[in-house]
C-alpha cells in the first residue's frame, strides 16, 4: 500500500500552514532545523507552538527572520542554485525546486517579466524557502508517494503584497490554480473575509496533488494553524495521513488526441517531456494517414482530468496543431508498489504488480539495470537476466 496525503483545505492554507500541519502530525521539529541546515542561507530561527483556532488545537509554525541579518531579493535563479548546492536529497531537492519553478513561471507572467528577471522580496523569499523546501523535508519523512486535495475556497476583499494592496485571491494564487485546473468553492456562511490561500500554499497542493478524496486508511491527522484568529471561524489545515488501498480499481482519465502532419519530427521528444513533466500519465504517438495520402502522427495523452487546462496549453504551443478531441475514459489499474532489490550486482528498483493479493510479476526498472550495466560494464542484457532470475528466486 503506497503511503499518501490528503490536504484538507476547508480554510484554504499557506506554506506555513502546512508545515505546521506536518508537525502537528509526528514530524520533528529537530528533523526539519537539521535539513534547512544544509542550505547556504541563514538569519532565521524556526518555533512551533500549540496554538487554538475557535476552540481547535493546532500547530503553528513561525519562521522568525533575524533583523540584524540583511536578507537581499533572490532570484529565482539563486532559490534553486541554493536547493541544487544543498545536502538534501535528490527526491527532496526535486519537490522543492518544481514548486519554486512553477512559483517563478507565474510571476513572470503577472508581472510581464522575463523569467529571470523574477524576484521573491526579502522576508518572504526566507518564508518561502523554508515552508517549500521544510515542507518537502517532511514529505520524504514520513514516505509519501502521494498527495490529493480538497476543493480550494479562495476568500474574499483584499490582500496587502510586496507589490500594493492586490484582489483576493491574489494574481498568483489565482493563476496557480488555473494552470492546475483546480476545483475552487465560494465562500461558505461564518467564512470571513480575507486571504484564505496563498501563493505559497497553492503552488505546494497545485505542483503535488490530484483533486478528490482519495480511499485510504488513515493513519494520523495533523493541524496547521494560520496566524490569523477569527473569532467563529477555525483557521486551520489538515492533513490526512494514511495509506491508499491498493486494490484493484477503475479510475476516471482523461484523453487529449490530435492528429500533426507539418511538423518536425525533432519536437516529438521535446513535446513527450513536457507533457510528462506535467503529470500526464502516458503519451505516445501513432503513424497515420491523412487528407491528399500525407503521412502524419497522431498524438495520444492520457491524463488526470484536473490537468487538462495545463496540457492543452502545451499542445497548443508547442505543436503546429489548431486544435484537439477531449473525451473521458476508465482504465483499471492493478496492485502496483515500487521496492528496492539488493541484487547481486547492486540495489536495484522493482516494480511489483500484485492482483487480488497475488504477487503476479516482479519487474526490475530500466535505468538502474542500464546504470549497473555501464558501472561494471557489462552487456545490458546479462545484468537483466541475473536480475530477473534473482527476482523469480525471490518471488517463488
Amino acid at each position: 500500500m503506497s503511503k499518501i496525503a490528503y490536504f484538507d483545505c476547508f480554510s484554504g492554507c499557506s506554506g506555513d500552514m502546512i508545515l505546521g500541519a506536518l508537525l502537528d502530525a509526528g514530524f520533528p521539529l529537530d528533523t526539519l532545523r537539521s535539513g534547512l541546515s544544509s542550505l547556504d542561507f541563514h538569519g532565521y530561527e524556526l518555533s512551533a507552538e500549540k496554538v487554538t483556532r475557535a476552540s481547535l488545537t493546532a500547530t503553528k509554525f513561525n519562521v522568525n527572520v533575524d533583523s540584524g541579518v540583511h536578507q537581499h531579493q533572490r532570484s529565482l535563479s539563486e532559490i534553486l542554485g541554493i536547493i541544487e548546492s544543498s545536502q538534501l536529497s535528490g527526491q527532496v531537492k526535486k519537490t522543492s525546486s518544481a514548486v519554486f519553478q512553477r512559483l517563478g513561471e507565474v510571476e513572470a507572467k503577472i508581472h510581464g517579466v522575463a523569467l529571470e528577471e523574477v524576484h521573491f522580496h526579502e522576508i518572504g523569499a526566507v518564508d518561502s524557502i523554508v515552508d517549500i523546501v521544510g515542507s518537502a523535508i517532511a514529505f520524504e519523512w514520513f514516505g509519501l508517494e502521494q498527495f490529493f486535495s480538497s476543493p480550494l475556497p479562495l476568500g474574499s476583499g483584499t490582500v496587502k503584497t510586496a507589490h500594493g494592496t492586490l484582489p483576493v485571491p491574489a494574481p498568483a494564487t489565482l493563476q496557480l490554480l488555473t494552470l492546475a485546473g483546480a476545483p475552487v468553492e465560494p465562500p461558505k456562511p461564518g467564512m470571513p473575509q480575507g486571504e484564505l490561500l496563498t501563493p505559497t500554499g497553492a503552488a505546494l497542493v497545485t505542483v503535488l496533488s490530484s483533486f478528490g478524496r482519495p480511499e485510504m486508511s488513515l493513519d494520523r491527522i495533523g493541524y496547521g494553524a494560520g496566524s490569523k484568529n477569527f473569532e467563529s471561524w477555525p483557521n486551520i489545515v489538515r492533513i490526512w495521513l494514511g495509506e491508499k488501498k491498493t486494490s484493484g480499481a477503475e479510475e476516471q482519465l482523461i484523453l487529449l488526441e490530435t492528429n500533426i502532419d507539418d511538423m518536425s519530427p525533432q519536437i516529438y521528444g521535446y513535446l513527450m517531456d513536457k507533457l510528462f513533466a506535467e503529470k500526464a500519465a502516458d503519451v505516445w504517438f501513432t503513424p497515420i494517414q491523412m487528407k491528399k495520402n500525407r503521412p502524419a502522427i497522431m498524438l495520444s495523452v492520457l491524463a488526470p482530468s484536473f490537468t487538462e487546462s495545463r496540457l492543452t496549453e502545451i499542445i497548443l504551443r508547442e505543436t503546429t496543431t489548431l486544435g484537439m478531441r477531449v473525451r473521458t475514459v476508465s482504465r483499471h489499474t492493478a496492485q502496483r508498489e515500487i521496492i528496492t532489490f539488493d541484487s547481486s550486482l547492486g540495489p536495484v528498483q522493482t516494480k511489483v504488480k500484485r492482483f487480488q493479493g497475488d504477487v503476479i510479476s516482479l519487474s526490475p526498472e530500466y535505468e538502474d539495470c542500464r546504470r549497473i550495466a555501464q558501472e561494471r560494464e557489462m552487456p545490458l542484457q546479462e545484468v537483466l537476466r541475473i536480475v530477473q532470475a534473482e527476482l523469480g528466486r525471490l518471488a517463488s
